[in-house]
């Protein structure tokens, strides 16, 4: 893969699934360079007795995702994004015409949920203070009044400031999709509306739908699910006392008329629990919902995996009390943005990890649970209608794709999005291995090695977290980096998520130890048993976890012949102060004395560095802030080092995964350019 073969990646949605599991359908989008940004359509995918035809394009927004058929089957809803706008929720009729617009949310909307009947959506929208973010013209971001804040948890990276728009619930009665069409309105109407629109939203253009705002309370509420008799809407939130100060959130329902908000599923045994995604069984009798317990101080979040929980349910009364079905030792429902889904009668779907895949698991009420996926895929999303599944993944050689659920265990691919990919830039395979640490563990990983006899020059990358995977999926960054003559070097070392509770918890404390130990014993693995790797020839790189084990290890290890610390976690005493999880994460990683943190920190471990390292940041990082970066870059600089800093304004943490197309493509042209400086190959020579 080379750089410019970015835009033919494919990112799939979550699959929805007709009522009569005849088709589905899924948000295909991609980067584009020309509009420096993600576009995206939704995609028809007939299912197996659904009469002949190929996957089509249905839509032609600029970017519409997260479709969502109603219950009878009679009409689509999705969110659309205009280029420079944001997604609000639109329907369309089932069978194809025209979308209509049903919301013109300042913030844009999140997520939503059909009502049983058809006849409403719930959905997620944040609400801005009056005088924030638009909401007056002529007062802009540097003109607002100042904030003042007394609490933990005021920002986020990729939001910025958050207590003065928390997201809150709404609901809309649907239109006809035949309804006259909605008009904008202009001047006194204009100003009229939007003083009838409740929490300062805009106002909406007449024959837009009003949506009646369900939650007020100051924090977020997150996405809504109705129960299966539309009497409630079921949602996550922190409501609790001294929320502030936790990482806890319970599951609560609410009245359609926004009356009788009430806790619902809590645990028998006090746990306190981080708690999101709940579902109501298809028959009405079970609420699920997925959790993580954050132990006593209620911010225990290191290696904590999610379960399935369950409890009796009622429209009425509530839920009783909740049980977790789930091994919170060795199963983990933790893949980011899996929800539950409901199945059959009582039971639910989620997602498994388990080394370096995700697959489909099922969770029956008393506590049985079936693996309906198996092998080397990644599944991302599940839509179901009836007995269906289907299901949205990525593998070796597809970046996004759709697939049935056979019942052996396999997927059934429906689509081949990534095909034009293959056929343009090829695919380097995934070659697994696994190599006993310096204490005998095991080291679970993979390696991709470029075309040609070699010797190859090696590129060790570490992933960032910490509790997070390498896997199965294609990656675009090991792609361009093989492509480019370098043998690539991905494991999952003590630390990492997917191989049970106690390995992710391994480097509680102890940052820095087992967790460089076994990056460094599966590298000496993979070149003792690879003649065609060039051994003294050996590059490092990570980002966020993956920059703080990177920067770590060259303090330790100078065998290196170059290195790049991405976005890192480097120095956790100034982390505290400066990162939007600072007052947290940290502490729970690295422990709170003073001695044992610089003991584990790479700041202070920074004189020990002798190997030349390019810093590369993002401007608007709250997760690792730029600081970070810039005291790291400037230590090594004084102390005679080579090194760059590579700033990148307007992106955040996510830079290499969602950041614009064309911040995307200087990175690598940045990083490439950075690894033929210091280990040039035929395919990536200096210029």
């Amino acid at each position: 893969m080379k750089i410019e073969h970015l835009p033919l990646l494919p990112s799939v949605s979550k699959p929805t699934v007709h009522p009569s599991a005849h088709r589905a359908v899924v948000a295909v989008s991609r980067a584009d360079f020309d509009a420096d940004g993600y576009v995206g359509q939704l995609w028809n995918i007939p299912l197996k007795g659904g009469g002949a035809g190929s996957p089509r394009r249905i839509t032609r927004g600029f970017r519409d995702a997260a479709p969502s058929f109603s219950p009878d089957g009679t009409v689509l809803a999705f969110l659309r994004s205009e280029p420079a706008g944001r997604p609000q929720l639109c329907i369309v009729d089932a069978g194809g015409g025209e979308p209509t617009v049903l919301t013109n949310q300042p913030l844009g909307v999140a997520s939503f949920a059909w009502s049983p009947d058809s006849a409403s959506i719930a959905f997620a929208a944040r609400v801005p203070q009056p005088g924030r973010y638009g909401t007056v013209d002529g007062v802009g971001p540097g003109a607002e009044d100042a904030r003042l804040i007394d609490s933990y948890q005021y920002r986020g990276n990729g939001l910025g400031y958050t207590e003065d728009k928390p997201k809150q619930l709404f609901l809309l009665t649907v239109p006809a999709v035949d309804a006259e069409p909605a008009v904008e309105p202009v001047g006194r109407a204009k100003a009229a509306a939007a003083q009838q629109q409740p929490g300062g939203a805009a106002a909406s253009p007449a024959g837009m739908p009003v949506a009646t705002q369900l939650t007020e309370a100051p924090v977020d509420h997150g996405s809504p699910v109705f129960s299966p008799d539309g009497s409630r809407i079921l949602f996550s939130a922190a409501l609790h006392e001294g929320a502030d100060a936790d990482l806890c959130q319970d599951i609560y329902a609410i009245g359609t008329d926004g009356s009788g908000l009430k806790r619902v599923g809590q645990p028998g045994g006090g746990e306190r629990l981080s708690a999101h995604s709940p579902v109501v069984s298809n028959d009405g009798c079970w609420l699920y919902f997925l959790a993580s317990d954050m132990g006593s101080t209620g911010t225990d979040f290191v290696a904590a995996h999610e379960g399935v929980y369950v409890a009796p349910f009622d429209a009425a009364s509530g839920a009783g009390e909740a049980l977790r079905l789930t091994d919170a030792a060795t199963v983990d429902f933790g893949d980011a943005g899996a929800d539950l889904v409901a199945f059959g009668a009582d039971s639910v779907l989620g997602l498994v990890r388990s080394r370096g895949a995700s697959h489909v698991h099922k969770v029956g009420p008393d506590g049985s649970i079936e693996a309906l996926s198996t092998g080397h895929h990644v599944v991302a999303g599940i839509g179901t209608a009836g007995t269906t599944a289907v299901v949205s993944y990525t593998d070796p050689t597809t970046a996004g794709d759709v697939a049935v659920l056979g019942g052996d265990g396999t997927l059934a691919a429906l689509t081949d999005f990534s095909a034009g990919f293959r056929a343009a830039a090829g695919v380097v395979p995934l070659h697994e291995v696994e190599y006993d640490g310096a204490d005998g563990y095991p080291v679970h990983g993979w390696l991709l090695l470029p075309e040609g006899e070699g010797p190859h020059p090696v590129l060790l990358n570490i992933h960032g977290g910490p509790f997070s995977q390498y896997g199965w999926g294609l990656f675009d960054e090991a792609q361009v980096y093989a492509a480019a003559g370098y043998a690539v070097l991905m494991c999952n070392p003590r630390g990492s998520a997917s191989y049970g509770f106690e390995h992710g918890r391994a480097i509680k404390d102890a940052m820095g130890t087992v967790d460089m130990s076994d990056v460094l014993a599966f590298l000496d693995g993979v070149l003792a048993a690879n003649p065609a790797l060039d051994a003294e020839r050996v590059g490092i790189m990570g980002g966020s976890y993956g920059g703080y084990l990177t920067a770590w290890t060259i303090a330790q290890d100078h065998r290196f012949a170059a290195a790049i610390v991405e976005r890192g976690f480097l120095d956790p005493a100034s982390f505290a102060g400066s990162s939007d999880i600072g007052w947290f994460f940290g502490g729970e990683y690295t422990g709170t004395d003073p001695d044992a943190v610089a003991a584990q920190s790479p700041m202070a471990q920074i004189g020990s560095v002798r190997t030349p390292t390019l810093v590369v940041h993002s401007e608007e990082d709250l997760r690792c802030p730029v600081e970070q970066a810039q005291r790291y870059y400037t230590a090594l600089k004084m102390q005679g080092v080579p090194t760059q800093l590579l700033l990148f304004p307007g992106e955040n943490h996510e830079l290499s995964r969602s950041g614009r197309p064309h911040h995307r493509r200087q990175r690598f042209e940045h990083i490439l350019a950075w690894w033929a400086q210091h280990l040039p190959t035929a395919a990536n020579a200096p210029r």
